[in-house]
């Protein structure tokens, strides 16, 4: 999938998930974090991205995470990419063909996912507002690029940098560490999540199973038979799956934040 549809899949599923959890279980959030857990878990959709590396010193190429920053992080992201071409290369097996990049490999598994989710977590426990503030920066910055792509491309990255940044920092002053900082790790490892099984359901497939050796090979591609899996940036994706995702957004935020708007039309959901 590409990146405004990972962007608006994590939204969907934190907004619903965030929805489900009011309307079964009481479970209420403020806006303010409200919209924190659906940018940071917008943001989490597009970081295992950041394994596509591009042109660092001419600030082209690579996946839509790694020209947020520019060039700063397309160098993460060559970093990231050589890293999980090295970790791919020490544990594979017989049968896994070689590579010469490593995209769809280590940040695309489940304890990837799941470091993440905890890291985040931890940092924001044990270090408070600092470590919020940065990694807001950052995830915010990454649901900017996600969620706004036409407008984060023709701002330049300069303007997206001052807006998360401004964005991270207004939200660190006011968002409470006892709910508040729990959540963001979780939205991140959601996030993270949300975009492994997008990826899934393309013809490419992730290794979601690794470090699971099958038939001799621990980097076993998991998708979709080709008949039925999305063609990454096809009308399909980009027409169908986006206009649900949108749609599943929108009502659940509304039925968040004013579910007596849904009653009036009959969708009381």
């Amino acid at each position: 999938m590409m990146g405004p549809s990972h962007a608006l899949s994590g939204a969907a599923v934190w907004l619903s998930g965030s929805w489900a959890l009011q309307h079964f279980y009481d479970y209420e959030q403020s806006p303010l974090a409200l919209a924190v857990g659906t940018a940071v878990c917008a943001g989490g959709a597009l970081l295992p991205d950041l394994d596509l590396s591009g042109k660092v010193t001419r600030n082209q190429g690579g996946a839509t995470v790694a020209r947020t920053f520019g060039v700063f992080s397309l160098f993460v992201a060559e970093v990231v990419e050589k890293v999980s071409l090295g970790v791919y290369y020490a544990t594979k097996l017989s049968r896994d063909p070689k590579r010469s990049n490593g995209h769809r490999t280590l940040t695309h598994t489940i304890p990837f996912t799941v470091l993440v989710g905890w890291g985040t977590t931890t940092l924001c426990a044990r270090y408070g507002k600092w470590a919020v503030i940065g990694i807001l920066f950052f995830m915010i910055g990454l649901a900017l690029r996600g969620l706004f792509d036409e407008w984060a491309e023709r701002a330049g990255w300069v303007i997206v940098t001052l807006v998360s940044a401004g964005a991270a920092t207004f939200t660190a002053a006011n968002l409470p560490g006892d709910r508040g900082y729990p959540m963001i790790g979780l939205a991140v490892g959601v996030g993270c999540f949300v975009h492994i099984i997008g990826d899934m359901i393309t013809r490419a497939g992730v290794p979601i199973l690794w470090p699971i050796p099958i038939k001799r090979r621990m980097w076993t591609p998991i998708s979709l038979p080709d008949s039925i899996a999305l063609r990454a940036g096809g009308k399909t994706e980009i027409v169908v799956v986006r206009t649900a995702l949108t749609v599943v957004s929108v009502l659940a935020a509304v039925g968040l934040v004013a579910p007596s708007v849904l009653q009036k039309f009959n969708l009381d959901l």
